[in-house]
């Protein structure tokens, strides 16, 4: 049970991450729902890029 709660924590962090960056370069709402979506990949794709 333990395990799911690591999980479930870990994707939200990851959404709201992505959501955070995204808002601060793009100020748009629809691309901050985009990332959110894509979470962890676009954390990653803006860490290697910048």
């Amino acid at each position: 049970m333990e395990k799911k709660e690591v999980v479930r924590s870990g994707i939200g962090f990851g959404s709201a991450l992505a959501m955070v960056i995204s808002w601060s370069l793009h100020k748009s709402i629809l691309w901050a729902i985009v990332h959110g979506f894509l979470t962890w990949f676009y954390v990653i794709y803006y860490a290697v890029t910048r």
